[in-house]
């Protein structure tokens, strides 16, 4: 309402009465009044907490993934467990919407800043051209990315994991075991970590010389994942070794392999980026990379309320996972070694 008034020339009490049908203003007043107030999108069904100067009490977490992969997804759900808790000490609510492509997330943003829904927002799935910090910046709405863009951002905090020394650790250990064929199934090509784990993998086969190394990127889900693991298995030269993106994709990763034959880890080795229940549910049990992603969320929401609070934006990264072996790893047998 203040921004209206300043651009339009008049009170805010003239504001209120032009854009609530009140008399008191005279039309033209009312007209230019409607014409900024479209100019800036501003929405009416928030117009009295705006002009009280209150905020929402909410901040909001849009995932631009197909829903049917978000269902079986445990990062997300554990990493929203600890932004919750960060949220509910505070008495902020969250506001979460599941959308098809980023934008669609930037039109529930625009949304969002019209009709003050939110005071700002968690970002995750950071792009490699990521168009949501300018278009943040722009609105002016506080925001923490989750994971890490390409490169630093003056405006918005970030929660950075290091996927480029979690991939190295996970390939030094596979050689030391012997496998000289590793595959890594991704996930989605347009993340900024899918795309940092994928050079990663690609410098340590160049540095240790290794021609059989590659990787192949799908959706998140289990459908993908078991069908690019069917067709990497059939192939002339199977990899000894099997990266995953995800805990979902290893696990039916390790039921395809058993289903055409292949022993694990006897003949082929099966490696999850994700840990959880799932990784200890299939037999055999997964080995994986395992990070408190809950510890993850509480530390993403920690640093959107110090935002809120007038802090700075600043870059704050989160513990390099550990790899946990368990009975999925193993050297690979000499004649395919």
């Amino acid at each position: 309402m203040k921004d209206i008034a300043q651009r339009a020339g008049v009170s805010e009490s003239a504001v209120s009465f032009a854009l609530n049908d009140r008399p008191g203003v005279s039309e033209v007043t009312r007209d230019r009044v409607r014409r900024v107030a479209e100019q800036l999108g501003w929405q009416p069904n928030r117009a009295a907490r705006a002009l009280s100067g209150e905020g929402a009490a909410t901040v909001g977490l849009v995932v631009a993934r197909p829903a049917a992969t978000l269902g079986v997804d445990s990062f997300f759900l554990q990493l929203i467990s600890g932004v919750q808790e960060v949220l509910a000490d505070r008495q902020l609510g969250l506001l979460f919407q599941v959308v098809e492509d980023v934008r669609a997330e930037c039109a529930v943003y625009r949304r969002w800043w019209a009709e003050h829904r939110v005071d700002g927002v968690l970002v995750v799935d950071p792009r490699t051209d990521d168009p949501r910090p300018e278009l943040l910046d722009e609105l002016g709405l506080p925001g923490v990315v989750i994971g890490g863009l390409p490169d630093a951002h003056p405006h918005l905090s970030q929660v950075r994991a290091d996927d480029t020394a979690a991939m190295a650790a996970v390939v030094g250990r596979l050689y030391e075991l012997g496998h000289r064929r590793i595959v890594h199934i991704a996930g989605l090509a347009s993340l900024a970590h899918t795309e940092r784990r994928i050079r990663s993998l690609r410098a340590e086969a160049g540095r240790r010389g290794l021609s059989g190394v590659r990787s192949v990127t799908t959706d998140y889900s289990d459908t993908e994942g078991a069908a690019v693991t069917r067709r990497v298995l059939g192939s002339a030269a199977p990899p000894t070794a099997l990266v995953y993106d995800n805990d979902v994709m290893a696990a039916a990763g390790a039921a395809v392999a058993a289903g055409l034959g292949f022993s694990v880890p006897g003949e082929v080795s099966i490696v999850s980026w994700e840990d959880s229940v799932l990784c200890r549910m299939v037999h055999p049990w997964l080995t994986a990379l395992s990070r408190d992603t809950v510890a993850f969320g509480r530390l993403a929401a920690r640093e959107l309320t110090a935002l809120l609070d007038g802090g700075t934006a600043r870059s704050v990264p989160m513990p390099l996972p550990a790899l946990i072996e368990r009975e999925s790893t193993a050297p690979p047998p000499l004649s395919r070694a």
